[in-house]
């Protein structure tokens, strides 16, 4: 296995504990300990993921997060202290595809990296609905073998999350999906009063499909039951 992992922590300890997990499950792993010693590793080595915290000083872990996402898709992973609502959707919006609360148990952060890489790098035989793996809607392009998503031929630049959504709803056109079956679906995991989460994800990628030239208002909300994509 040769998938390399940033940690970006400035507590040295939860970095070398971190780092010491993923070693041992054959991960390469590259440690920064603030915002812009990371930001160079990222434009100077190939980082497939980030696990990056959020209360950093100088550049803190929201900043540097919207910096990545200005130029790159990889996924990223937010660690912080505060666990209130606000803080997670506030993380997520920023472009994290997932985010976890100190103290954190490592064996859960391992698992939440194998989703990750899942997700980004590996086959999702439940969501390759047609069979180049490519869906067309109006001026709206999916390509599921390049992961790519163009809009009037302009790429759209989505994170893992946001492109596994948007898959999953146009490779069932007409059908409305509940904000927890789309959770299970695509954080393959249980819902757990995660519908702010699903609503965050969904409301971004509507912006981001919206603001480009030719961009319509593809995701539509029937309310109370969920959101679908018509073709």
């Amino acid at each position: 296995m040769n998938k390399q992992v940033l940690i970006v922590d400035d507590d040295k300890e939860i970095a070398k504990l971190i780092e010491i997990y993923l070693v041992n499950e054959g991960y390469k792993v590259i440690k920064a300990h603030n915002g812009r010693e990371a930001l160079k590793v990222i434009s100077t080595e190939s980082i497939q993921l980030v696990i990056l915290d959020v209360m950093m000083p100088g550049l803190d872990g929201l900043e540097v997060c919207r910096q990545i996402r200005e130029k790159d898709n990889i996924p990223i992973l937010m660690l912080s202290a505060k666990g209130e609502d606000i803080d997670k959707i506030l993380g997520l919006t920023t472009g994290a595809d997932d985010y976890m609360v100190k103290p954190f148990n490592p064996l859960e952060l391992l698992a939440r990296v194998k989703s990750l890489f899942r997700r980004t790098f590996d086959l999702n035989p439940q969501l390759q609905a047609s069979g180049d793996g490519t869906i067309t809607i109006h001026s709206l392009q999916i390509n599921k073998s390049t992961h790519t998503v163009t809009v009037e031929g302009h790429r759209v630049n989505l994170t893992s999350l946001e492109f596994d959504i948007l898959y999953l709803l146009a490779s069932h056109p007409g059908r409305v999906f509940s904000a927890e079956e789309i959770f299970e679906r695509v954080w393959k995991e249980k819902y757990y009063q995660s519908h702010n989460t699903v609503m965050v994800h969904i409301s971004k990628l509507r912006d981001k499909l919206e603001s480009e030239p030719g961009g319509t208002k593809l995701i539509q909300t029937v309310w109370g039951v969920g959101y679908k994509i018509d073709h």
